[in-house]
């Protein structure tokens, strides 16, 4: 009986030990990939900046492109994201006066953390959004760490309350760039099928998953499907 409590023991221990193995080298794989592309990606950024910022100063808007917030990371530290800014300068102070004014527009961004016709959104940052160029300033957060290519929504610090039982789910693996929900619902969906969809990815975060979420990421922005 002891014999056998031991052999049970030593085969746990090995499949333990297996699985670290694995997963030491999926994480360590998927950061050289993180590197690789992240430096491309910052190179191509370059230009992309100059004329963003071009566009920008002929809307008659000169304040800067870059917009940085406060994101939950994995196992829930904090970092600065970066975007390029789609919306008005002081877009959270008006998104906080719109909904205690209007009801209806309270209730939407209740269910759904996000408003479908956004008014804060500028005309140059909805062709941003739609091409999903606003979010190419994120090579930068891969490029150091804070986030990866492929993986979960980075969430705001105030919507932890709302993610409650898929919370420490969520935050086992590191925001993406893309992921198991954008390519998915991308803009559609509530925030409740959002945050199961997450869940499953960071219980089920490997290879093979990631590889489809990868080219699967193409053809979603390329057809601008449900971009918002």
């Amino acid at each position: 009986m002891n014999e056998n409590i031991g052999i049970l023991e030593l085969e746990q221990s090995n499949n333990l030990a297996l699985h670290k193995t694995k997963k030491f080298i999926y994480l360590s794989i998927k950061r050289f990939f993180d590197i690789f592309c992240a430096l491309i990606g910052c190179i191509f950024l370059i230009p992309i900046i100059l004329i963003v910022k071009l566009l920008t100063m002929c809307t008659g808007d000169f304040k800067p492109i870059f917009f940085s917030q406060k994101r939950i990371g994995k196992n829930g530290k904090e970092f600065n994201l970066y975007k390029f800014r789609s919306m008005m300068p002081d877009a959270d102070e008006l998104l906080f006066r719109m909904l205690k004014e209007d009801k209806k527009l309270a209730k939407e961004y209740e269910q759904n953390k996000k408003l479908d016709n956004d008014p804060r959104i500028t005309k140059l940052g909805r062709i941003l959004r739609k091409t999903s160029i606003d979010e190419l300033p994120q090579f930068i957060n891969v490029l150091n760490g804070n986030m990866t290519l492929i993986g979960n929504r980075p969430y705001l610090p105030r919507e932890r309350k709302d993610m409650k039982k898929y919370y420490d789910d969520i935050i086992k693996t590191k925001p993406g760039l893309t992921g198991y929900w954008q390519v998915n619902l991308r803009s559609s969906g509530s925030f409740e099928d959002r945050l199961k969809m997450e869940k499953y990815y960071s219980n089920h975060a490997g290879f093979k998953m990631d590889i489809k979420i990868f080219f699967k990421t193409f053809k979603v922005v390329l057809c601008g499907k449900d971009a918002k």
